[in-house]
């Protein structure tokens, strides 16, 4: 049966040939604007509510929108399609719940009720923890095993984990008689809320333990051995299984994750296994060419050769020099960018050597230079004003 007045397609403020998506979005605006527990006392609000919630009903379900496409509202009259698009066999009735639930953060039930979810009175997993490791490039190339200290809820021993004092059976809750729920009407709708005394346990402590404040948890720090891989980047994740917070009500505990990050490097930048380094190259051996020794990532060093005329920027690849490569005994390459230093604090004898030199090149020596000023004589021509008359 329905109660709105308006076409639903208006109702929700979207076109007809809307997709889901965008009859979602402007059903989650409208039901957060109008919601009751936002408009207390106003029966304006409260009946544009259960509009929006009867448009939606119909319109996120395909075969009734097709329905109410083709006959408008009477395809819902005397009993077509359904007891009413909210009934609980409604294909939308699941999805309108899920929706109300996200954006109200309570349960949900509908006019025709549908039951509660009971208490939670089962165990429950433990949260899952965070420890930040700071390590060296040279320890993510070896791998290490390290010792943290890291704190975690453990049941504790007096209570044994019930938050009862001297392990005291609990009682029922009396706010919600051990359902875990309470409920409260809000026009057409019925909101379940989780109980907040027993906080959906359906049970409540009498005398809470002085051990642990009826929390059933203590904090306690506890020393791990955690071994990190060699090959390991920044920003590596690794799992220690039920490492974590212990279990509510003997419920397994959840996991410690380590979340690594290298120290940068004073020579080396990485990139996924590959290492790269910048080397000043004396202009000498850079015109003549010759070998250099450079370190290694490994602590030892390895001789690369420079080609005659090298220039700054020129790279040279040393294989199998890298970072290894997690789950495998392959390593990256180590490149290194040659940086052709200047001399400085030139004597008289070798300043007077340097401008012999200088007299004796030609362009030939210097083809970069050269090919620069041609390319600046060009654009001066080409840029040139033509004499005026």
């Amino acid at each position: 049966m329905t109660t709105a007045s308006g076409d639903y397609y208006e109702i929700l403020g979207v076109p007809r040939d809307a997709d889901q998506a965008a009859i979602k979005s402007a059903f989650r605006k409208l039901a957060m604007k109008l919601h009751p527990d936002q408009n207390p006392g106003c029966k304006v609000s409260e009946e544009k509510f259960k509009e929006i919630g009867e448009a939606y009903a119909v319109l996120s379900d395909p075969q009734k929108r097709a329905a109410y496409d083709r006959y408008g509202k009477a395809a819902f009259q005397n009993g077509g399609m359904g007891a009413g698009p909210f009934g609980p066999g409604s294909a939308g009735f699941a999805d309108f719940s899920d929706i109300f639930n996200e954006i109200f953060g309570g349960g949900f039930e509908e006019m025709f009720a549908r039951g509660g979810h009971g208490p939670r009175n089962g165990p429950e997993r433990g949260a899952d923890l965070r420890y930040d490791v700071e390590i060296t490039l040279e320890q993510a190339f070896r791998g290490m095993e390290r010792e943290i200290v890291a704190p975690r809820a453990q049941a504790c021993d007096p209570c044994g984990g019930t938050g009862s004092e001297g392990r005291a059976p609990l009682e029922t809750c009396r706010t919600c008689n051990g359902a875990g729920q309470v409920r409260a009407s809000q026009g057409m709708f019925r909101i379940v809320r989780t109980c907040p005394s027993c906080h959906g346990r359906g049970q409540a402590i009498k005398t809470p333990c002085r051990s642990c404040g009826g929390r059933g948890l203590t904090q306690k720090e506890r020393t791990l051995a955690v071994k990190i891989p060699a090959g390991v980047e920044d920003g590596t994740r690794i799992r220690l299984a039920g490492e974590g917070d212990a279990g509510a009500r003997g419920g397994p505990p959840g996991d410690l994750y380590l979340f690594l990050s290298v120290k940068p490097h004073p020579l080396f930048e990485r990139d996924g296994p590959d290492l790269y380094c910048r080397a000043p190259a004396p202009m000498s051996k850079a015109a003549l060419g010759g070998e250099m020794e450079i370190p290694t990532i490994d602590g030892d060093r390895t001789r690369i050769a420079i080609p005659a005329g090298a220039q700054t920027g020129r790279r040279c690849r040393v294989k199998g020099k890298g970072m290894p490569q997690l789950r495998s005994r392959d390593r990256g390459d180590l490149h290194v960018e040659l940086v052709v230093e200047t001399p400085v604090n030139l004597t008289a004898k070798q300043r007077k050597l340097l401008e012999e030199f200088s007299k004796e090149c030609g362009e030939e020596a210097h083809p970069q230079t050269q090919g620069f000023f041609d390319s600046v004589k060009r654009f001066f021509e080409a840029n040139a004003e033509p004499p005026t008359r």
